[in-house]
């Protein structure tokens, strides 16, 4: 699924989910060292598991971050399913 966010530096994050469980995160644009962090640390993670931990997390002053985004991404794909 690609999903655009909104609110942060990156453009997009696309991600597959196999059997319930995360899979091959990809932001576009934002910080590379930071998004390629959680892309790696939410590898295999249950997606109900990732949202939990995702949810609500801020950047800065933004409301909301790219770990957030990605959360709302994959409440999004939940409601597709």
């Amino acid at each position: 699924m690609k999903y655009k966010t909104s609110g942060v530096c990156s453009r997009s994050v696309e991600f597959d989910v196999v059997d319930n469980k995360v899979k091959n995160v990809r932001f576009e644009g934002g910080c590379s060292g930071n998004t390629q962090g959680v892309a790696a640390l939410v590898d295999g993670m249950d997606i109900d598991e990732a949202i939990r931990r995702m949810s609500g997390i801020k950047c800065g002053f933004k409301s909301t971050s790219c770990p957030d985004q990605l959360a709302d991404a994959l409440k999004k794909y939940k409601e597709q399913a």
